[in-house]
């Protein structure tokens, strides 16, 4: 590469060479107002928000586990995690493979884990390759040692034990609570993994991007509001459509965004960071030619909602436009389900006489290629990201 092109002395007598121009995609982030909230002052005084706060800290209270609940996960997980710390340190005659390291993570680990759903995460990190046979072998090995360091114990028939294997490892259940065991192994292993063999090199990855997961977590978003709102984000993701294509590793993200990244570097409170979570995906955080938001865990800059379909960032746009023009109206209870149910998103409303339609889409699948023609994805723009696809 010459600098300043063909102006200077290599250029070429008799003739320009045309150099071809090669357009440089440049990311931009949305408006955000509260990045721009000097810029920008207040003629009226905003609206007392005490009843949204009041009304997101109950829907809080009612997504989280029952106390019986939270105590039930914790004993299965401290009975599991002592077991796979003791094959760790002193496997004795268990010699099918050697563990090298335990870690827990997931929403339980995160403090975020959601009534109905009780389940937490424990990865298993391998020495050596994970064979399917290796894994049935580790999962009867710890229900083995369950159960024998159980006998001493009383217990209930809500409290046996059963062990059920999958192509991610093996769960350890009783009627009240799970622990997903799921196996993967150094990352010097992964190329020597063989389909037909070994479990799925790709579930191996997810599971170690996991527990770079739960590190940043621990590091960056320990701040309880966070966790709230992560907790509040996931309901949504389950009751709309449109938002149920973000993982919960981006929700993890989106809600640390709303939270910390403002120019004070302090937790905004938890019906602000409501509000922008809405203001920001409506205004296209989510969308093509977006910076979006950055993967901290992955190297190449890889945006977590790259790994949405175009079709998929559409609509998550869409809703969290129309929902947002409901919020502005009110309709903050409808929103967190405490109140009517999910069809504000695609049905008209009306608020205090205030017709809110729903949004149309915009992305339009193209039409079939023809032969030789190559499919252009993403407008040459999203070349960058694949997601956790771990919790």
């Amino acid at each position: 590469m010459v600098r300043g092109g063909l102006r200077g002395r290599g250029a070429m007598r008799g003739g320009a060479v045309r150099v071809p121009f090669k357009k440089t995609f440049v990311p931009r982030h949305p408006f955000d107002l509260t990045l721009v909230d000097l810029a920008f002052p207040k003629v009226v005084s905003l609206p007392d928000d005490s009843a949204l706060t009041a009304a997101l800290l109950k829907r809080n209270q009612d997504l989280c586990p029952a106390a019986g609940e939270q105590t039930a996960i914790a004993n299965l997980v401290a009975k599991v995690q002592g077991v796979l710390d003791n094959l760790v340190v002193a496997p004795g005659d268990f010699n099918t493979c050697q563990l090298d390291e335990v870690r827990q993570v997931g929403s339980f680990k995160k403090g975020t884990m959601m009534t109905g759903n009780n389940v937490a995460d424990i990865v298993v990190i391998l020495k050596t390759l994970p064979t399917k046979e290796a894994c049935e072998a580790l999962s009867r090995k710890v229900e083995e040692d369950l159960k024998t360091a159980m006998k001493t114990e009383v217990v209930t028939k809500a409290e046996a034990l059963s062990t059920s294997l999958h192509e991610k490892g093996f769960d350890i259940a009783n009627r009240v609570a799970k622990v997903r065991v799921l196996i993967a192994t150094l990352p010097q292993n992964i190329r020597k993994l063989e389909p037909e063999t070994h479990l799925d090199a790709k579930v191996m990855q997810s599971h170690l991007a996991a527990i770079r997961h739960i590190r940043w977590f621990e590091e960056n978003a320990h701040h309880s509001s966070i966790k709230v709102l992560i907790r509040i984000l996931r309901d949504l993701t389950q009751r709309f459509d449109g938002f149920a294509p973000m993982s919960p590793w981006t929700l993890d993200l989106l809600a640390h965004l709303a939270i910390m990244n403002n120019p004070s570097r302090q937790a905004l409170p938890i019906n602000q960071a409501f509000r922008r979570v809405f203001q920001l995906l409506a205004s296209g955080l989510f969308l093509p030619g977006s910076a979006g938001i950055t993967d901290p865990c992955e190297v190449g800059h890889i945006r977590v909602h790259t790994s949405m379909t175009l079709e998929q960032q559409d609509v998550c746009c869409m809703t969290a436009q129309t929902l947002l023009r409901v919020l502005a109206h009110g309709g903050y209870k409808h929103i967190l389900g405490l109140e009517g149910n999910a069809s504000i998103a695609s049905e008209m409303s009306v608020w205090d006489g205030v017709v809110v339609s729903p949004m149309e889409r915009v992305y339009e699948k193209p039409s079939e290629k023809k032969d030789g023609e190559e499919e252009e994805d993403m407008e040459g723009v999203e070349a960058d990201g694949d997601d956790d696809g771990m919790e």
